[in-house]
């Protein structure tokens, strides 16, 4: 799906802030931008507070710490960290070339993030399903109100879809990869979702939530839920790790 205007307005606030990181380091911990807990939408975009380039958690601490956890405490995320969680999957990392945060053969980028947020899963938003627009760091809503229950029963009845006040989906467009490669680009679409998905645990792991990589759902019945045209592959449920 291409956005030629959004795709032409990167955020300025963005590309300064990346540029001055210089060197990126996959941390976590994230030391928080205190800012409103309201999503601020200009042009049917939501702007995400600027992910944080620095934190208190080593990359190696990250790997060590890392697990799947499934079950999460009934409290909401933060804009702040969704937004950090979307950037360590899929966020713009070199502003001039839009390099992102996962490697992506012939930087062919094939994958699409949603945050399906439930009732109450994210201070500030509204439940939906929202799409991540990674040039412009901000969310376009897709679908309004609580799919909790829909991924659920998608995915087997799995408790903990149905349990996040935040689900990551991420979808393929393989025709993006497989033009330029041919078939070898579906082994190639198949190899960035997971660094992606392994993006997303080690940063949950450094912000002190729990996620869980989930690949067993109806991928028919999840990709009309999303209602993009994409081909699902992974659900990642997000949210504080239980007592």
């Amino acid at each position: 799906m291409a956005y030629p205007s959004t795709r032409s307005s990167i955020s300025l606030a963005l590309a300064l802030t990346l540029l001055t990181a210089g060197v990126l380091t996959l941390t976590g911990a994230v030391t928080v931008v205190r800012v409103p807990e309201i999503a601020a939408e200009v042009e049917g975009v939501i702007q995400l507070p600027a992910p944080s380039l620095t934190g208190e958690v080593s990359v190696e601490e990250a790997i060590a710490s890392r697990r799947s956890i499934r079950s999460y405490a009934h409290a909401p995320l933060t804009l702040q960290e969704l937004s950090q969680l979307l950037w360590a999957a899929q966020g713009i990392t070199d502003p001039v070339r839009g390099f992102r945060s996962a490697p992506s053969a012939g930087a062919t980028y094939p994958l699409t993030v949603f945050a399906a947020v439930s009732e109450g899963g994210v201070l500030g938003l509204e439940p939906g399903i929202y799409e991540y627009l990674p040039e412009l760091h901000g969310l376009r809503l897709v679908r309004r109100g609580d799919f909790s229950e829909e991924f659920a029963e998608a995915a087997l009845g799995q408790a903990w879809v149905r349990e996040a006040p935040v689900c990551l989906v991420i979808a393929a467009d393989y025709s993006r990869t497989t033009r330029v490669y041919g078939e070898r680009g579906v082994r190639y679409v198949h190899m960035e979702a997971g660094h992606v998905g392994e993006n997303i645990y080690l940063q949950a792991t450094a912000m002190g939530l729990g996620t869980v990589a989930v690949g067993a759902f109806h991928d028919d019945e999840v990709a009309e839920i999303l209602q993009a045209g994409l081909s699902p592959l992974y659900i990642f449920p997000v949210g504080r790790v239980a007592p």
